[in-house]
């Protein structure tokens, strides 16, 4: 069912979009291993450009995001299809600043039941910390019984003004 050209949605855009990409696509031939042999965990803040943030190109990477960029069952389901299947050895985690989960609570998930009438199966994964919940992210990754590959996973801050990472020490504990 196509619409008015004045009643497009954002989709009608993007399948438009796609369509006038498709005409000019050609197949690159890659195989769906990542050429860097990693994967990058990141938030789907749509101010995070991965790729050209950290200079990668189409087939370099697996891409993994999710709200917070936070590492879930999902985020570890798919690390081990990743490693298992189509051989990556890296992880890389990206948190950001500026991130929508440090402001909400778990009370998010009581409003949802109060207004939909069900409480969601899913946790908020809100976070205070942002420096802590890298840590406690690349701590996940590291004890996963189902990734064979966790000597190089390494997690960062993306600083949304300037575009810098900044790196996360994993032994330095929060204060108290």
């Amino acid at each position: 069912m196509s619409t008015s050209p004045q009643h497009a949605t954002v989709t009608d855009r993007l399948v438009n979009a796609n369509a006038q990409y498709a005409e000019h696509f050609t197949d690159p031939g890659m195989d769906a291993k990542p050429v860097q042999k990693v994967a990058v965990v990141a938030c789907m803040d749509a101010r995070l450009d991965l790729h050209a943030a950290l200079g990668l190109q189409l087939g370099d990477c697996h891409t993994i995001r999710n709200a917070g960029g936070v590492v879930t069952d999902d985020i570890i389901r798919s690390l081990t299809i990743s490693q298992r299947a189509l051989g990556t050895r890296s992880v890389v985690l990206i948190h950001h600043t500026g991130c929508g989960l440090l402001t909400l609570t778990e009370d998010f998930r009581h409003e949802l039941e109060l207004e939909v009438g069900q409480r969601p199966a899913w946790a908020v994964e809100a976070f205070r910390d942002l420096d802590q919940n890298v840590r406690q992210s690349m701590q996940k990754v590291r004890t996963s019984p189902f990734l064979p590959h966790t000597d190089d996973v390494r997690g960062f801050v993306f600083d949304v003004t300037t575009g810098l990472l900044r790196e996360i020490d994993p032994a330095v504990q929060p204060e108290r």
